[in-house]
């Protein structure tokens, strides 16, 4: 087979499973060659002190790994404006297992033509309790929709697309396919407004110095974020989602109408607002031990 031909097949099989990730009702898929874990491409949006340490590689933990697919579901808006409350948790709870199924699918239609693949679940720890020993999964989805050019990393360490915001979770799938990869995002869509470090109940969110264009370094307080998610779920009010929320990026906001982010911020008395924070409080005030997030 020339190398034409190769490439001419990797593109075919990709355009197959963007057709079936379309009937699967997946909107987002990237595609990364696991040989970017292993150097970086030079035009990333965001640097990094640090590197993925190797053992964090999709090579490294289905050897066979040659594509990383990463499928994204969202998280709808107007529900996590409700956060915390029920009602965001029973959301949360549904996309991951949306996730888990559909990238358990997408695995075994490779693994039925004959490409060897594996899926990988959207949480790769037991319990909170476990974070708070050791805040770390044993791979990053974050990092992989990186790698596929789904987004930018936001100042709240999470990925940001243009589709919607942070308000996406993620999950990958380990293939020994060789599928056309997608180019890498160059832009940051982080606007460094800060509301999500502002309005952090628990400043895990620490502002970023003027040097954030010259390298990007995790300053989240996942310790304090993972505490405060073990006091929500006792309430059956976890995640927190606060500053998933408050991020002004995604083109979801237009559908939403919520482009105005004074309606976060702005007193009970505005009348323009208050007809949301009403909504948002009763919704708050049901399903759980008691409403004081």
């Amino acid at each position: 087979m020339t190398k034409s031909e190769k490439k001419d097949v990797k593109k075919d099989l990709k355009e197959i499973l963007l057709r079936k990730c379309s009937e699967m009702t997946i909107p987002l898929v990237g595609f990364s060659p696991v040989d970017r874990w292993e150097e970086p491409p030079e035009d990333l949006p965001n640097k990094f002190r640090e590197w993925i340490p190797p053992e964090f590689w999709p090579q490294n933990i289905y050897p066979e790994a040659k594509t990383v697919i990463v499928i994204g579901l969202p998280l709808q808006l107007p529900i996590l404006e409700t956060a915390p409350s029920i009602y965001y948790h029973e959301l949360y709870e549904t996309v991951n297992t949306l996730l888990d199924i559909k990238a358990y699918e997408l695995s075994e239609f490779l693994n039925q033509k004959g490409h060897a693949s594996i899926y990988l679940p959207r949480d790769g720890y037991g319990d909170i309790e476990v974070l708070l020993q050791k805040p770390l999964a044993f791979f990053s989805h974050r990092h992989a929709a990186y790698l596929a050019g789904m987004g930018s990393f936001g100042q709240s360490n999470v990925i940001l697309t243009p589709q919607y915001g942070p308000r996406i979770r993620f999950t990958s799938i380990f293939t020994s396919a060789k599928i056309e990869s997608d180019e890498v995002f160059t832009e940051d869509l982080c606007t460094k407004c800060k509301l999500c470090v502002v309005q952090c109940p628990v400043n895990a969110i620490p502002p970023l110095s003027s040097s954030l264009n010259d390298e990007f370094i995790s300053l989240l307080d996942k310790i304090s974020c993972a505490q405060r998610s073990k006091i929500l779920r006792k309430k059956y009010a976890n995640p927190c989602g606060i500053c998933l929320k408050v991020c002004p990026v995604g083109e979801d906001r237009k559908l939403f109408s919520r482009e105005n982010m004074s309606i976060y911020s702005s007193s009970d008395s505005d009348a323009g607002f208050k007809k949301y924070k009403k909504a948002w409080q009763h919704v708050k005030s049901y399903g759980n031990k008691d409403n004081d997030f």
